[in-house]
Formats: C-alpha cells, sequence, structure tokens
C-alpha cells in the first residue's frame, strides 16, 4: 500500500463542519484490497500486542473492545490505520477522537480522514500508522516509541505555549475566532477592524516602555523603591573589579542574576564566599553585561499574577528537588521523580521532567554532593536554584489567602511599572501576611508572565486566569467578528461577489472582497490571481482595515484546506451545474452539491442561506439547512417560492421586469431590470439571476431597498467592476465581447444573450480546459457550433495534465456533432488569433471572446480599441 496524498483541512470541511482540524490521506491498498486483517495470519494479535490502549476504541460495536473485534472478525487497512493514527496521537499526550475512512469510487482507493491537534503531528501520525500496519502485516519489529517521542519533540516545537493556548482556548469557549500570525506566539484574536493581537501573554495594549523597564531590573528596583514598595538591597556592576567591594556593601548570602535575564537563567543563590561569588558573576556575565548583587533573603518563592491591574492568583513555587529515602541516589530518585504521569516533556504535563544541567551540578556540590550521593531519609535536596516550572519546578496556589495589603501593592506595582499584565515575583515567609510585617521584599516584575503554575498547579485550585486577559481584550459590549458573506456555486459566484461588495461599499462600509481575479480592500486590488481558498478569505480576516468580508469561496479552496473562516452571517449559493466534475472524487452533481453545501453548513444559526430555488440541488440544500433560508428565483410561481412564502419566508423573485422582494404574500419591488446596467437591458438572464441573489444577501443583512436600488444602477458591468464577465467593447465597425464562461452553462448563458443581439457575423474564440472531462469539452464546442458562424481555436494553455492536440480535437468534434461545415481556425499563438480576428473582422460582426482564451484578454482587447482611437 501507499499514500498517494496527504491534506490538511483546517477550516469546515466535507467531512465535518465544527470538526475542523482533521488529516485527509489518500491511500492505496494495492494488493491488500484483496485482504482484510482477518486473512493476514496473526495481524490482529500483533496489533493487540503492539498497542494495547486501543482496547478503549469502540468502534461501531459501541463498547470498549469493539474496534479489536472488528479487527478479528475482518476489515479493511485503511480503517486499522485510521484507528492508529488516532491512538498514537493520544499515547503521545494529543488525545483526539474523530475518524472516517471511506472508499472512493476508484477501487481500492479510500480517503483515511481523522482528527489531530497539531498539524505536523497529525502529518507524521498519517505516515506512521502505514508504517506500522505494514509492520504487522509483514510481522516485523517496530519502534513505537521513537514515533511517540518525534510527535512529542514536534508537538513541543510546533505547538502554542500553555500561556498562549490558554488565552486561544478561553477566546474559542466565547466564540471569538483566532489566526496564528507567526509559528511561534502571535496570535489574532477577532476579524477585520475588531481584531486584537497578543504573543504569549503581552498584548497589544502592553506599553513597550513598562517593557523595557520591566527587563532592566536595575531600574525596576529604582522605581520601586521609589515608590515605598520594599525590595532586596542590591548593586548591578559590569567589572570584575568592583565585585569584591560589592560583595562586602551587600554582604553575604547573595543572589547573582544577569541584569537583562529571565527565566532564572544565569542566577546563582546563596552564595557565602568571596571565590564562590567570583564563579556566580562570570556564569551570570554569560548572559548578559551587566550583574546584579542582591541580598540573599530567606524565605518562600511566590508569584503573583496582575491582569488588567487586578491580582488575579498567586503561587508558592519550589525549585525542583527530590526526597531522599536513603536507599537511591539522587541520579535514582530523580529517574523516579521523571516517572510522575503529571511530568513531561517540555510543557505537554502540569510539571516539565527534571534536567540535571550545571545548576544542578553547582549546587549539589555546594553540599559536596554528586548524582551518586545516597540522601538520608526526609532530606529534601533542591537541583535547581529557581523556582520556575520550565526546569521542573513546583507551584502551590495560593490565591485565597494573600492578605489585601499584599494584593494593593501588587496591583500598585502593576501601574508603577505600566504593564497590563505582569508577574510579581516576591521572597517571603509568607503572604498571608503584609510584606511590610513578616520581611518580604520584591524581586523581580515580569513582562509576558507564564500561566502554566495557575492553572495547573501541582497543589491547590486551578485558576482560569485567561479568562481575565480576554475580558480585558474584549469587555462586555466590544464585538470581535465582523459581518461575513461568502458566495459559493458553478456560475456568477464572482458577479455575484462584487455585486454585493458595491452595495454594501456604497452604504459607508470598508468591504474586503475575495474573486477568482484578485483580492480587493475598498475596490482596490491588493493581490492578483484565483483568490477564491482559505488563505485568502485569512488575508481579508486579519486586515485591520476591513469592516465587512464578502468572500467569493469556490470548491478547490474547500476540498484542499476547507473553509478559511469558522462560521459566515449568510451563505450564497448562486446555482450548482456541471463543472470541475472527474476531479478530487467529485463525480457527479451530487459530489458537487456536498462540497458547496460547507457554506450553507457554516452560517450561523440566525443567519441566512440565500438559494436559487430554479436549481434543485440548491434547493436540497435549503431542506437540509440549520440556518434560515430565503430563496431568488427568475418565477414568482415556482413551487418552492409560492410554498416558500406562503409559510412567511422571504424570497427575491424577477417578476413584470422587476427585482422584487417577496415577504409572505407582500411585495416589495427593489428596481426595474432595464435600470440595472448588469442586465444589460434585461436580456441576460444570468446577471438577473446574480442580481437577485445579491439584492436578497443585502436586504437581508438589513440593508433598504432604496439604497440597494441606487448601488444597482451604478454597478457598471465593465472590466472594472466586472472583468471577464460580460465585458462589452465597441469598435468603429463591429464588437467585442469578452467573458471567461468555461462550462456548458455559461455557454448556454452567453449564447441566450447573444440571441438578442443584432450582427452581420457572429465569430467565436473558444479554447477547452485539460482537468475538465472529455463530455464536458465536447458539449461547450457543440454550444459553440449553434451561436457562432466562424470560430477560432486557441489552444495556448489550460492544457493541465492534457495534450495540447488532445483537447483541440475534442473541440472540433463538438464542432462538427452540430456542423460538419462550420468555419473553424485553428492557431494557438493567442496573440496572433486575437490579431486575426479582429483585423479580418467585417463590419456589423461581434466577436465573442470565452474561456480567457487570449492570455490578459481584456488588456489585449483594450489596446486595440486604444490604437484605434488614436488612429
Amino acid at each position: 500500500m501507499k499514500i498517494s496524498n496527504i491534506q490538511v483541512l483546517r477550516g469546515p470541511n466535507i467531512w465535518s463542519i465544527s470538526r475542523k482540524k482533521l488529516i485527509q490521506m489518500r491511500l492505496d491498498l494495492e494488493e491488500l484490497e484483496q485482504r482484510p486483517t482477518n486473512v493476514i495470519e496473526g495481524f490482529s494479535e500483533r496489533l493487540e500486542k503492539l498497542i494495547p490502549s486501543m482496547f478503549s476504541h469502540r468502534c461501531s460495536k459501541g463498547v470498549e473492545g469493539g474496534f479489536f473485534a472488528r479487527v478479528k472478525e475482518g476489515t479493511w487497512m485503511g480503517h486499522v490505520i485510521e484507528h492508529i493514527a488516532l491512538e498514537i496521537q493520544t499515547i503521545a499526550g494529543m488525545e483526539t477522537g474523530f475518524g472516517r475512512t471511506r472508499q472512493t469510487k476508484t477501487d481500492g482507493i479510500y480517503n483515511v480522514v481523522f482528527s489531530y491537534l497539531e498539524e505536523k503531528v497529525g502529518v507524521y501520525a498519517a505516515e506512521a500508522a502505514v508504517n506500522i500496519a505494514q509492520a504487522l502485516i509483514d510481522n516485523v519489529e517496530y519502534d513505537l516509541d521513537h514515533d511517540i517521542r518525534r510527535m512529542k519533540e514536534i508537538r513541543e516545537l510546533e505547538a502554542l505555549g500553555p500561556s498562549t493556548g490558554s488565552i486561544v482556548e478561553e477566546a474559542v469557549s466565547r466564540s471569538i475566532p483566532w489566526i496564528r500570525l507567526n509559528k511561534s506566539s502571535l496570535v489574532q484574536l477577532g476579524y477585520g477592524k475588531n481584531q486584537v493581537r497578543f504573543r504569549a501573554t503581552m498584548t497589544e495594549q502592553t506599553s513597550s516602555i513598562a517593557v523595557d523597564i520591566a527587563s532592566n531590573k536595575e531600574e525596576t528596583k529604582r522605581l520601586l523603591t521609589e515608590a515605598a514598595i520594599p525590595v532586596a538591597s542590591g548593586v548591578t556592576i559590569s567589572n570584575p573589579d568592583e565585585l569584591e567591594a560589592s560583595v562586602k556593601k551587600v554582604g553575604f548570602p547573595l543572589v547573582f542574576k544577569p541584569l537583562d535575564g529571565n527565566h532564572g537563567k544565569g542566577a546563582t543563590i546563596n552564595v557565602k564566599t568571596l571565590e564562590a561569588a567570583k564563579e556566580a558573576f562570570e556564569y551570570a556575565k554569560t548572559y548578559s553585561r551587566r550583574v546584579i548583587i542582591e541580598k540573599f533573603i530567606t524565605g518562600y518563592d511566590f508569584r503573583v499574577l496582575v491582569i488588567d491591574h487586578k491580582v488575579v492568583a498567586a503561587a508558592q513555587r519550589d525549585p525542583a528537588h527530590v526526597k531522599g529515602n536513603g536507599i537511591h541516589t539522587i541520579q535514582e530518585l530523580i529517574d523516579k521523580e521523571n516517572e510522575d504521569p503529571r511530568r513531561g516533556y517540555g510543557h505537554e504535563n502540569v510539571l516539565t521532567e527534571i534536567s540535571v544541567d550545571r545548576d544542578t551540578l553547582d549546587l549539589l556540590a555546594k553540599k559536596e554532593y554528586t548524582l551518586e550521593t545516597i540522601p538520608e531519609k526526609g532530606e529534601v535536596v533542591y537541583l535547581k536554584s529557581t523556582a520556575n516550572l520550565s526546569t521542573g519546578g513546583t507551584s502551590i496556589d495560593v490565591t485565597d489567602v494573600v492578605h489585601p495589603q499584599n494584593i494593593f501593592i501588587c496591583e500598585r506595582i502593576s501601574r508603577v511599572i505600566g504593564l497590563d499584565i505582569c508577574g510579581i515575583d516576591i521572597m517571603a515567609q509568607n503572604l498571608t501576611q503584609p510584606l511590610t510585617e513578616n520581611g518580604g521584599v520584591v524581586l523581580e516584575v515580569n513582562a509576558a508572565p507564564g500561566f502554566r503554575m495557575h492553572l495547573a498547579p501541582s497543589e491547590g485550585l486551578p485558576r482560569n486566569v485567561a479568562a481575565s486577559v480576554i475580558d480585558m481584550l474584549y469587555p462586555q459590549g466590544k464585538l470581535s467578528q465582523i459581518p461575513i458573506i461568502a458566495v459559493t456555486g458553478t456560475n456568477g459566484k464572482t458577479t455575484t461577489t462584487r455585486l454585493i461588495a458595491h452595495i454594501i461599499r456604497s452604504n459607508g462600509k470598508r468591504v474586503g472582497f475575495t474573486t477568482s481575479d484578485g483580492i480587493y480592500v475598498h475596490n482596490t486590488m491588493l493581490m492578483q490571481g484565483d483568490t477564491t481558498g482559505p488563505v485568502s478569505a485569512e488575508f481579508i480576516l486579519k486586515d485591520p482595515t476591513v469592516e465587512f468580508a464578502v468572500l467569493e469561496t469556490a470548491r478547490g479552496g474547500i476540498l484542499r484546506s476547507g473553509l478559511g473562516f469558522n462560521a459566515c452571517d449568510i451563505g450564497v449559493v448562486t446555482n450548482i451545474q456541471e463543472d470541475h466534475l472527474g476531479i478530487s472524487d467529485i463525480h457527479n452533481l451530487d459530489d458537487l452539491t456536498r462540497v458547496k453545501e460547507v457554506v450553507i453548513g457554516a452560517v450561523r444559526r440566525k443567519g441566512w442561506a440565500v438559494l436559487n430555488a430554479d436549481n434543485g440541488y440548491c434547493v436540497k440544500i435549503g431542506r437540509d439547512a440549520r440556518c434560515n433560508v430565503a430563496y431568488f428565483s427568475m418565477d414568482e410561481n415556482n413551487p418552492v417560492i409560492k410554498d416558500h412564502c406562503k409559510k412567511g419566508g422571504i424570497a427575491a423573485i424577477y417578476e413584470n421586469g422587476y427585482i422584487t422582494i417577496k415577504t409572505g404574500d407582500w411585495k416589495l419591488r427593489v428596481d426595474k431590470a432595464t435600470h440595472i446596467p448588469l442586465t444589460f437591458g434585461g436580456s441576460v438572464n444570468f446577471m438577473i439571476q446574480n442580481v437577485l441573489a445579491a439584492t436578497l444577501a443585502a436586504y437581508l443583512w438589513g440593508y433598504k431597498p432604496e439604497d440597494i436600488r441606487l448601488s444597482l444602477e451604478t454597478f457598471i458591468p465593465s472590466a472594472a467592476h466586472t472583468p471577464g464577465r460580460m465585458n462589452v467593447f465597441r469598435f468603429k465597425d463591429f464588437k467585442v465581447l469578452v467573458d471567461f464562461a468555461h462550462n456548458p452553462d455559461g455557454f448556454n448563458g452567453v449564447k441566450a444573450y447573444l440571441q438578442s443581439v443584432e450582427a452581420t457575423k457572429h465569430v467565436g474564440i473558444i479554447s477547452g480546459t485539460g482537468d475538465r472531462r472529455d463530455e464536458d469539452i465536447i458539449e461547450t464546442a457543440r454550444i459553440a457550433a449553434q451561436m457562432f458562424d466562424k470560430i477560432y481555436i486557441c489552444q495556448e494553455k489550460y492544457l493541465r495534465g492534457r495534450q495540447q492536440q488532445e483537447l483541440i480535437d475534442l473541440l472540433v468534434k463538438g464542432i462538427h456533432d452540430i456542423d460538419p461545415n462550420k468555419e473553424i481556425v485553428i492557431n494557438n499563438r493567442s496573440t496572433e488569433c486575437l490579431e486575426d480576428a479582429i483585423n479580418t473582422a467585417t463590419k456589423g460582426s461581434y466577436i465573442t471572446i470565452l474561456s480567457n482564451t487570449i492570455d490578459n484578454t481584456i488588456q489585449r482587447v483594450t489596446e486595440h480599441l486604444d490604437r484605434e482611437l488614436e488612429a
């Protein structure tokens, strides 16, 4: 068996709207398609032995052991691999449980789908699961521990830290969307103009001056001293010549720490001799040019967390240590301590594994111990000089016993330094008494303090401190979302998207929209190309100037990665027609409907689905929708419209030449079609459908009919407003129409329009697209043969895996099916082809260029028109 492809789905997708993070692996079972698990000798036993924890998988049996029972009875290897991929992620500390395995319409090819927590871990799990299954089939040894270690390492490199992750989780619980802005901890909450950003535990509100002050321990101490806040006495030096005098001035015992250090790096505590002082100074110097020498204060290490100038948590921190039993060595005690299930690699668990480093060896040496020393029973041996959790320390929650005066001191410190989120390190016998009474002192003030000790203390109550961050960033009444209208369908998506955006912009909103020709913010193109996927949607949602998003959403992006947004307010499906069939397991219109339906599935419960009542597949989506539904139709007597409005529903209809909103039995005429330039005097039905869809969406959002009317009448079909959509260029003796119709339905729409056009001769320029079915390419050529007297075939591009001549032959066949004598010119050089068509155009003729056949079509036609005007 082999993996054909692995896709990472990051948003609502065809497998699940709510489970956004899925791996979709296309797996070719090859000869294993004929070998279910029950015919592979010993497979079941080997699987149970290697991964016994899979006993908990219930599978379709619905009971523990259900999956193993299925394996014994016989199931396909794709199903087994799905379960292995889920279980090895769980063993690695990333528990997740959603999976699906479905056979495609190609024999032996399966889509294996399973959830993940970390993207790169999910991809690794997919590949590892196949390797594991193969090893079990071949009855060879497999190092599962290696995979588990590797997944933990990947997770540690890629995952959000515990502090950042807790803020994101709290945001998600409040339906606040988020986007990771880099590979580390920079995160955006909210969309568009309502976004806020944070990194770890620093927010966009965090003062840079305050961070500079907190990073300079000497400056911090000076400000706190001037504010009558108790701090440890000490000095700062950079020259070793100053060391002896400074030691005498402060007096033993001492603490040495780098001025610009963090996380306890470079610190040495309880220094009692000049020789030890020299070593501590040199150690600190490796981290900072200047070194702080402070009086070593005995007591306990406390961390008080202040958010938005309010104390939200406090913890007592103990450095990593072991307790002797008179039997085991210190190294053995460390190993035993690391077996605690609460400890893990990096940030995976509540506690971090204890590692042996220079700090550990120095502390042991001061006691004249080594790692082979056997401490006495009950003796506590400290292994780190600081109490950071990242070095194996532990924490005890003491929030509820902090004295009110100490709370006042800490909240005052946050304002003196100016930090919106700060961690205050205090050394004292306790926090139940005022620091001014028990001799406690403030050691440091930390910008971007870690939350882990408060979120999951070793002892005491966990504190949801992330909630206080979200309360600060999004106080009651502040919005995190911006309105989103998503437009999908086979034909008309781009025009409908542009028209909706025009209506919104005309009514005073700064709108960002994506189309098949580019990304726009307030009608300024920021990126050119087919931008209808999730990356482009995210581009708009990340823009801090955008107030309203209108997102064209194509099938390709949905299939590749899912939607680029979690939810939208209005979803529009223009129609579902034959196009792109035979690609990515989408073989018929039912399959295509399932893809387009993802957009409607993402509409909020109180939002609206805007659907084409003249299209049976759209109506099917409406029946299954879990949001409000509104329909549009070219026929007010459409049974779907009549039944829908009879029940009090809302619809947009084309009646008596008017674009009309119908609510129940009431009609509200918005505008006459002949007044709307986009409809070409009411002669282009598919444009009227686009107007209906856009009008209905705008009305449902709350725009008044008179405001919609003005927008409809000022939206001009042109290369500026609707590039490649019914763009007409008027030369002196003939006209040129450019439309990027690329499928039979699109061709039929153009055909209907051309029937209303007076012309002495109709000339068409067409091409095929390599990733379409033969029958679709042939059908477009048949339609072309019905509307053109002369046809140019220009197959310069869009081969997409096919041979040029193959596509030309299909087009010729379609034309000859209708008229074997039709005049055909084959010219695969687009520049020459266009030149010939224009130069040989007769008076009164009408040239139609379809399917973006000519490279840079609009620009080239415009250049010809400009030359004629200049002549």
